[in-house]
């Protein structure tokens, strides 16, 4: 189930696509043509009279509303149908990441507060390059690109503490969560040089993997699957602190026909984690402008230290409209 600031801010965002002058009256009437089940609009209505996630409410109507009388969009057409897609994991390979789909035909997906282009396992980013082919090796990422660093770490970590085993490999999913608990106050003497020691090198040693892969691949293709420009066009409706963001995105023969393609550059970053940067060169077709639009890669541990196996997390440093094949409505 997703948390309730995501609930709102999806839900929001698909009602205020129907045009009606403000949240309270789309509230009250619950419109048919969107797909929700009374359990939905319950705890929708819940949240709404409780005054909880008001800013959240009012952003997404909002971004529904433009969505509505964008040319690009819905062009002020009322829609027959709004599904709400995110509450549930895609039954397939999903290409296009959407939370809601319009009319059958738009996808919409929503980024409320959020840089993050990616969130999947280190090895599934270095050597899948985000693709969907099996892993050959699905072994924790640390113990793979800095064994020495991590078990010295971990030594460190576990010491004392004899229901542990020897090695960090052997750890358990029950072991990884008490000991993440027992260093949820911090580390131990001598554990934050150890962990700044894993650091560079898991950010040394993934970078020179990541761009071994990219080197050895279709550069184009793993530049879109990392931009998220799917096989089919799709929208982005969120916020930033900056303010809204609302976007059509191209598919790759979109992309091909406004850009070319110099390269894609990564190389380790220093930071409070492993770090990796990444950058993509390209240029206009129409002018030769050179041009480039930044992210960087932090990998880390998901609920606390040792607790689960560690998780890339992509982001995106540029603005979102500077992103090629990203066109705001």
């Amino acid at each position: 189930m997703p948390s309730e600031r995501t609930f709102v801010t999806e839900l929001a965002t698909g009602l205020g696509m129907f045009g009606d002058d403000d949240l309270e009256t789309v509230m009250a009437r619950r419109p048919a043509a969107f797909g929700l089940g009374p359990p939905d609009w319950d705890r929708l209505s819940a949240l709404w009279s409780a005054h909880h996630y008001s800013g959240e409410f009012v952003a997404g109507f909002l971004n529904g509303r433009a969505f509505l009388e964008a040319p690009d969009a819905l062009n002020r057409r009322r829609p027959r149908i709004v599904e709400w897609t995110g509450g549930r994991r895609a039954p397939g390979d999903e290409v296009v990441p959407s939370d809601l789909r319009v009319d059958h035909v738009y996808l919409v997906s929503c980024k409320y507060l959020s840089r993050i282009l990616h969130n999947p396992s280190p090895a599934r980013l270095v050597e899948g390059l985000l693709g969907q082919a099996p892993l050959a090796d699905g072994r924790d990422w640390y113990e793979r690109v800095a064994p020495e660093e991590y078990q010295a770490l971990y030594e460190l970590c576990a010491a004392g503490n004899p229901s542990l085993p020897a090695v960090a490999c052997g750890l358990s999913p029950a072991q990884r969560r008490r000991l993440a608990a027992h260093l949820a106050q911090g580390w131990p003497p001598g554990g934050v040089e150890a962990y700044e020691a894993m650091c560079r090198t898991v950010s040394t040693r993934t970078a020179e993997l990541w761009g071994d892969a990219i080197a050895a691949a279709n550069q184009e293709a793993v530049v879109w699957r990392l931009l998220r420009i799917g096989s089919a066009p799709y929208f982005v409706l969120g916020t930033h602190r900056s303010g809204p963001i609302r976007l059509r995105i191209d598919t790759p023969w979109d992309w091909r026909q406004r850009f070319h393609l110099r390269r894609l550059e990564v190389e380790a970053q220093s930071g409070g984690q492993p770090r990796v940067a990444w950058t993509v060169r390209y240029e206009l077709r129409d002018t030769g402008e050179a041009r480039l639009v930044r992210g960087h890669v932090e990998i880390r541990w998901s609920h606390g230290r040792f607790s689960q196996p560690p998780e890339a997390k992509v982001y995106l440093d540029s603005r979102h409209g500077d992103v090629p094949g990203y066109h705001p409505l």
